[in-house]
């Protein structure tokens, strides 16, 4: 059985990822694990605020939620079609969380889901061939639309 791991946060149920876990499943068994690093944004504490805003969750735990969400709406998908899938939410960056999964287990490629170039921070800061330097298995990249919203 063929093991990928999947690196994707806001694009994970888009059409393009979707579509490119189809292509993957239908080229024999395969299994999925998930990295879903949090999109943070700029702000993402509150400490320079009133105290009464505090009341509101900062960014970062927003972010967190978000990603997942994300994550448990796909891997639900994914096995009620009979596919394995598991997987995890990480820091910003994730390429150390990659490495080590990838030392740590095997795994016959890696797809980096990203936004558009106009869109995506993780283009801006050479993700896929990040995580291409600490793989010895091929690495592709899909660039496509966010995912629905939770």
């Amino acid at each position: 059985m063929a093991r990928y791991l999947i690196v994707a946060n806001q694009t994970i149920g888009g059409e393009q990822l979707t579509a490119k876990l189809d292509e993957l499943v239908s080229a024999g068994p395969c299994a999925f694990r998930f990295l879903v690093p949090v999109t943070d944004s700029e702000g993402t504490q509150q400490w320079d605020y009133p105290p009464i805003d505090r009341l509101i969750p900062d960014a970062h735990r927003v972010a967190r939620v978000l990603a997942e969400g994300r994550l448990e709406h796909e891997l639900a998908r994914l096995r009620r079609s009979g596919i394995e899938a598991s997987g995890e939410v990480v820091d910003a960056l994730p390429v150390d969380r990659a490495q080590e999964l990838l030392h740590e287990e095997h795994f016959d490629g890696v797809v980096v889901s990203t936004l558009p170039r106009r869109l995506s921070r993780w283009l801006i800061w050479d993700l896929p061939h990040r995580i291409a330097k600490v793989s010895d298995v091929p690495v592709t990249q899909v660039e496509g639309n966010a995912g629905p919203s939770l």
